[in-house]
């Protein structure tokens, strides 16, 4: 036993475990684990990520001056309000460092993003869980976890593994409701799946005390590059920026992130694609008594009626070559999260749990 001292929380940490991305003894396998974009990149982003290649030898910008003026021209917002991060699970853990502490609790739904956890935790504070109402975000409930201890809450809108989202009015009345002193961190990572809708910007503009995050790693497919960024009050901005890192994200990842956010005929192709094939999933599987609630994301939720049903089906599809995510881990053992692939993976998806569930008969 080592005597180095640990800090308090970071042995309560389970280790994050990643979507699968191979089976044994199986070969060419589908990958719809970890929400991915099927259809990649734009070849805009590409060809950027390919230009830097000739410049490795240099660092990178330390203020991400292009991609946030890029960002903010995409979304209508203040570039000096943007802050990029790898992915925006550094944006997250930001947030945890800067704002909470020991002694300080921070909330998170029941079946909410596990890093929420992870990055309290790290930071030395307490989370705190607030049950959801079937798998929808319940505000009631996390109002009247509201302490004087707490400092965050996390809130994924739409959620993630669940797909589901709070309404416009009720995220209001949150934030409303809110103690000013207590940060509303509003993580749209599938903000993008739904046209027209700004993942809490016009809320984060009318208060100090509303931030959001977002990605470019699922709709934008650059997974591989882990860019993201948040945006929130200048102060805030500022003070995250104390913590980051001067040369946290590659020229390669800026680059590529640039492009891909001005590609605006290629997001809205692969989110009317996305759109169109889950509603095709989700209709196919209920068809086979294989329930989900509406999903606003690039997955869906399959329901079934026991953990050991789920456990098989996914054992039959791994060995069909198709690899989905459990969710035992986000209290859902009877459920398998599936990523929205290309027609193709989704028409085997389909005929694979149909095959499953005959030969359960």
């Amino acid at each position: 036993m080592s005597k180095i001292k640990l800090q308090p929380g970071i042995g309560q940490i389970d280790i994050y475990e990643g979507g699968a991305t191979s089976v044994k003894g199986i070969g060419n396998v589908v990958k719809l684990s970890s929400n991915e974009n099927p259809f990649g990149p734009s070849n805009d982003a590409i060809e950027a990520f390919r230009r830097v290649a000739h410049d490795l030898h240099r660092y990178p910008s330390s203020d991400h001056a292009a991609l946030r003026t890029a960002i903010a021209a995409a979304h209508n917002l203040d570039a000096d309000r943007i802050i990029c991060g790898v992915g925006s699970d550094e944006v997250l853990s930001f947030l945890c460092q800067a704002y909470a502490g020991h002694g300080d609790e921070v909330i998170h739904t029941e079946h909410g993003f596990a890093l929420y956890r992870i990055c309290a935790l790290a930071a030395g504070a307490t989370p705190v869980e607030v049950k959801e109402r079937e798998r929808v975000t319940d505000v009631e409930a996390i109002l009247k976890a509201c302490t004087a201890n707490t400092r965050l809450v996390f809130i994924a809108n739409p959620n993630n593994p669940t797909g589901t989202m709070v309404s416009e009015a009720q995220i209001n009345h949150l934030v409303d409701s809110l103690p000013k002193n207590i940060l509303l961190v509003l993580d749209g990572a599938y903000a993008e799946y739904i046209s027209g809708f700004d993942g809490g910007a016009t809320l984060v503009e009318s208060h100090e005390n509303v931030f959001m995050t977002r990605t470019f790693s699922k709709l934008y497919g650059l997974g591989g590059l882990r860019v993201g960024w948040g945006y929130g009050s200048k102060d805030i901005v500022e003070n995250l920026n104390r913590i980051r890192g001067p040369f946290n994200l590659s020229a390669a990842a800026l680059a590529a992130a640039e492009a891909a956010v001005m590609d605006k005929e290629y997001i809205e192709k692969c989110r009317l694609e996305n759109s169109r094939l889950r509603n095709w999933l989700a209709g196919a599987l209920a068809e086979q008594d294989i329930v989900s609630d509406t999903s606003m994301t690039n997955f869906i939720l399959a329901r079934f009626a026991s953990q050991e049903e789920a456990t098989s089906c996914d054992n039959y599809l791994k060995s069909q070559g198709l690899i989905v995510r459990q969710v035992s881990g986000y209290k859902l053992p009877n459920c398998l999260r599936v990523t929205i692939g290309d027609e193709s993976a989704c028409r085997r998806v389909s005929h694979a749990v149909g095959q499953f569930r005959e030969g359960a008969r």
